[in-house]
């Protein structure tokens, strides 16, 4: 078959790679629907974090299963299909207390830009549909598998209340949908960091209140202005730089919390400053596995439709478009369709 691989900076190739097979008894096939480009491949496409080989890309997936291993029971081919990155067997003590994504025997889903890919942990990391979904219902479940999961568990990680009001840092997917999440949560007041209109445009659809195109100092004392000096309950930090972490925990209030989802690039903080902050912190690679069950019925009951944020599709054959289109900023998310 043929997939993505990433070469080094700036270069990705669709080239011929090794079909999955199953190699152990927990393993499960699944053929992919559609997969997608993530904010967070930018990093080693653009060359923050080294590649040193040709690397297989893409640990976003939803798809009908193949083929199950001798030992796994809670799937079987033909059901419609979602897990997430981190493949977890839901049964260790902190997959039991809902980190999945630290699961002891946690495997990193990293091949899913193919038509096919292979599923550690089966039975513990994927969730099925209650039946084969509509055409147009797939790209919101794929988002499931990361950016909806990951905004989620911003909100969460940030404490969201009904009534209360929340700072989203960061515009792309996971931003954008933790504006949704937040909105679910009853959050009352929603402000979007963001400088970009369609990014603005789509942040408003899911719930944002108000925009604020400052960053840095200025957007703090701009958040600080909208509160009346006393800074936001909850903040979602969604990108993972010094100045978006510094940002967000400056906009809270005290004893307010920061959810923070962004993987860090630089990230230092002053532990003179955070101890005088009150602020709780709390964040990582998102749990996606905890929250698929509530996640699906929320969009198979369309009351949420998160697929609004693949603002570019493609077929799979084209991914290397579909990176150079979120590196330039024209797109949000890539769609991509085997």
């Amino acid at each position: 078959m043929r997939g993505a691989v990433l070469y080094g900076r700036r270069d990705v190739r669709f080239e011929e790679r090794d079909v999955p097979t199953i190699i152990k008894p927990t393993d499960a096939i699944i053929k992919i629907s559609v997969t997608c480009v993530c904010g967070s491949d930018l990093w080693p496409y653009r060359g923050v974090n080294p590649v040193p080989e040709p690397t297989p890309m893409g640990h976003e997936y939803c798809g009908i299963v193949e083929e199950v291993g001798s030992a796994v029971t809670s799937i079987k081919p033909g059901q419609f299909v979602i897990g997430s990155f981190f493949a977890s067997d839901n049964t260790c003590p902190n997959c039991q207390v809902g980190y999945q994504s630290s699961c002891q025997h946690a495997e990193f889903v990293s091949t899913a830009q193919a038509p096919l890919l292979r599923i550690p942990l089966a039975d513990g990391t994927l969730v099925a549909t209650p039946d084969v979904p509509s055409d147009d219902m797939v790209p919101s479940l794929l988002a499931l598998s990361d950016v909806m999961g990951t905004g989620w568990f911003a909100a969460d990680a940030a404490n969201v209340k009904p009534g209360s009001t929340v700072v989203v840092v960061g515009d792309g997917a996971v931003g954008l949908l933790g504006a949704l999440s937040a909105k679910q949560m009853g959050a009352k007041r929603i402000i979007a960091m963001s400088r970009h209109e369609s990014r603005q445009k789509l942040a408003r659809e899911f719930g944002a209140t108000d925009i604020v195109t400052e960053r840095g100092d200025k957007g703090v004392a701009r958040i600080k202005d909208l509160t009346k000096g006393i800074g936001a309950d909850s903040v979602l930090e969604c990108v993972g730089t010094q100045e978006s972490m510094m940002q967000a925990i400056s906009s809270t209030r005290k004893g307010g919390y920061v959810g923070y989802v962004g993987v860090p690039h630089g990230v230092e903080l002053n532990g003179e400053n955070l101890f005088y902050s009150h602020v709780h912190l709390h964040g990582g690679p998102a749990p996606v596995r905890r929250y698929l069950p509530e996640l699906i019925k929320l969009v198979w009951s369309r009351k949420i439709n998160p697929g609004k944020v693949f603002d570019l599709t493609l077929p799979l054959d084209q991914v290397a478009e579909g990176y150079r289109a979120m590196d330039e900023r024209r797109a949000i998310k890539t769609l991509l369709r085997p």
